[in-house]
């Protein structure tokens, strides 16, 4: 996604990024570049809106359930194999269903 107009930090960077701006899991100056970026993109700034909502939603829905610490740790794996660009074999992806709290299709 991107505006088509030039911005100091790029949208992808931006999008790359958005839920460590959202936990606040980034350094302050970071966090000031992507405000700034919000000011000028629109089309990032609804993306950020959209994804604040969810969240919030998600944590008023679930916010209370206790997570299994295998299936912290399982998601935690898999985002990372994701964040390094490592394709996640189909056949764990399909097994999520097995993970405790997912139902089955």
């Amino acid at each position: 996604m991107s505006c088509g107009e030039p911005h100091e930090t790029d949208c992808a960077e931006v999008l790359d990024h958005l839920y460590e701006f959202l936990d606040r899991e980034m350094p302050d100056s970071d966090c000031t570049k992507f405000e700034v970026h919000f000011e000028e993109c629109s089309p990032c700034l609804e993306k950020y809106g959209l994804e604040k909502a969810v969240k919030k939603l998600v944590k008023r829905c679930c916010g209370q359930d206790d997570v299994p610490a295998d299936l912290r740790s399982k998601v935690m794996g898999r985002i990372d194999l994701i964040r390094s660009g490592e394709a996640v074999p189909e056949h764990e992806v399909s097994a999520g269903a097995d993970l405790p709290g997912v139902a089955k299709e």
